[in-house]
């Protein structure tokens, strides 16, 4: 397994509000862990989000009893939502924050996916697919039909997301599991890199680089910030 992770500013931020964990080791009965999870909130409520909501998941993993990695993976999310959440309401200065998450684990051939919000995770074999919905206001219109997919980017609405950690007491997540196969890559990341580049992009730095995974990191971090860099780029590469 080759991993590489960054994030990045971007260049209109004034701070970066994205949070990101890349353990190739063992995290509790996971062999590996990977987290982006990207804050929202005024000044420092959106990077004490993403911070606590990725602290609060690694340590309900570590010690979670649950047997199914997807429910060690709910587990972790609920409380870290719960945490978030409670935050808000004793903090004036933190209230209303909230993050979106988006956690794989590796388990053989196997890669167990939850996400809450717009955050993503994509697999590339021979070509780029995402896996994960983004819980967006674009997404829904897409679904519904009132907008055309590869418009989402451009939307002056793209940034709305329908759902997020630590608005609410309770969360619902969603849950994908896929099957991978040797030399496939997974990519997790926030929308300060979707929102700069297509996927068609994406893909290509990606299979142009594919044995460097570190290249490929700072290459989609190059071209986003070139693109722009309106939004903090996080990005956690995986190659099986």
């Amino acid at each position: 397994m080759q991993t590489f992770s960054i994030t990045d500013t971007g260049r209109t931020r004034d701070a970066n509000q994205d949070y990101v964990f890349c353990q190739e080791h063992a995290v509790g009965s996971f062999p590996n862990l990977f987290i982006v999870a990207d804050g929202m909130g005024g000044h420092n409520a959106g990077d004490t989000a993403s911070r606590m909501c990725v602290e609060e998941v690694v340590s309900q993993i570590e010690k979670s009893t649950k047997v199914t990695p997807i429910g060690i993976l709910e587990q972790a999310v609920a409380v870290a939502n719960e945490a978030v959440y409670d935050a808000s309401l004793e903090n004036v200065a933190l209230y209303g924050m909230g993050t979106t998450i988006v956690a794989a684990v590796v388990l053989g051939d196997t890669v167990y996916v939850i996400n809450v919000g717009d955050s993503r995770l994509y697999v590339c074999k021979d070509t780029l697919k995402q896996v994960t919905v983004d819980h967006s206001l674009v997404e829904e219109m897409v679904q519904s039909g009132k907008l055309q997919k590869e418009d989402m980017r451009t939307h002056p609405n793209k940034n709305i997301i329908t759902r997020a950690l630590g608005t609410d007491s309770m969360v619902k997540a969603d849950c994908f599991e896929i099957e991978v196969d040797e030399g496939d890559v997974l990519l997790l990341c926030s929308d300060g890199l979707t929102n700069m580049l297509e996927d068609d992009r994406i893909e290509s730095i990606l299979k142009q680089n594919r044995d460097d995974m570190k290249r490929v990191g700072e290459l989609l971090v190059k071209e986003a910030n070139e693109a722009g860099g309106k939004d903090n780029i996080s990005v956690v590469l995986v190659r099986i």
